[in-house]
């Protein structure tokens, strides 16, 4: 029984001690109070969005280009003198540049800012000489696959149009659309034209396998004026203000060409009205020029709210 016990303290003694170690941050300056509390909130990261309190503006600009759009393809050596150009390099360069800061997903991030929605729609027309053309964009039609361009699409109507690239997008344009299509789609006047712009080759791809699939869900009279592009408009996003590929941008276009009103991302009630506004302003001013008889009809013989600066 002895033997056992002295067995039993040797091992005991034996088994090292397990110590715990306990770390605490040095303290700078004055001693930390014990009830102090730790911060709640964590520093933003600098690829976190700017928060949801920050209040949205207007549109601050025209959007579009300065040069009449064409369907006339250029030659090689007018594509050669632009790449030439000092001024086209820089303006590429410069845009290369910022392309390069962003990140893969930056319009990811984005939306969580106000659902990506970067500027609110102006209540009245963008004025007739301040207002830019839209570029001219290309692509098949739904209706007969038969290559279409905005520029002949679009010319000698008031136009409103969305571009598309995914799902949440559409249901963007359609909230915003709705009901202007409803009030104006029996005028002869008037179109609304869809682009679903892939510019992803790989999605372009998927997107024709089930392009039928479009068409069942359209109209008939929708699918005249529902065109697939993969033209790539890198260059141009920024001067019509699609920042975001995530969502969705509207147009309303003059029988110029010209873009007289813009909106983007989940529509305010506002900006349903105000689209519906305009559109019908646009319309009577054709009916005006059609009434005269041979006459050039000015775009607004007299001042109008409408054409204040956006």
């Amino acid at each position: 029984m002895l033997r056992t016990r002295n067995i039993v303290e040797i091992c005991r003694n034996s088994v090292p001690v397990r110590r715990n170690l306990h770390w605490s941050a040095p303290v700078c300056g004055e001693q930390a109070k014990p009830n102090a509390k730790a911060p709640t909130t964590m520093p933003a990261r600098s690829s976190d969005p700017p928060p949801n309190d920050v209040e949205l503006g207007p549109l601050s600009r025209p959007l579009g280009v300065r040069e009449r759009p064409t369907t006339v393809i250029k030659t090689a050596g007018q594509k050669m003198r632009e790449l030439l150009d000092s001024d086209v390099r820089t303006a590429q360069r410069r845009h290369l540049i910022k392309e390069a800061t962003k990140g893969y997903f930056h319009d990811m991030n984005m939306t969580r800012r106000h659902g990506g929605k970067t500027w609110i729609a102006p209540n009245v027309l963008i004025r007739d000489d301040k207002a830019l053309y839209l570029p001219n964009i290309s692509g098949k039609s739904l209706l007969d696959k038969e290559t279409k361009n905005t520029t002949e699409m679009c010319f000698g109507k008031v136009t409103v149009l969305s571009m598309l690239s995914t799902k949440i997008s559409e249901i963007h344009s359609q909230a915003l659309i709705e009901p202007t299509y409803a009030q104006f789609s029996s005028d002869p006047k008037f179109q609304y034209v869809q682009v679903n712009l892939q510019e992803n080759v790989l999605k372009a791809f998927l997107v024709n396998l089930i392009w039928a699939s479009f068409g069942q869900r359209s109209q008939e009279e929708l699918q005249k004026t529902y065109i697939l592009s993969s033209q790539n408009v890198e260059y141009i996003r920024e001067a019509i203000g699609m920042t975001n590929s995530k969502v969705g941008y509207v147009y309303l276009i003059d029988e110029n060409l010209r873009i007289r009103w813009a909106a983007c991302a989940e529509p305010l009630p506002e900006e349903v009205q105000a689209l519906e506004s305009c559109t019908g302003v646009l319309l009577k001013r054709i009916e005006r020029k059609g009434g005269a008889k041979g006459k050039p009809a000015r775009d607004s013989p007299k001042p109008s709210p409408l054409d204040a600066r956006s």
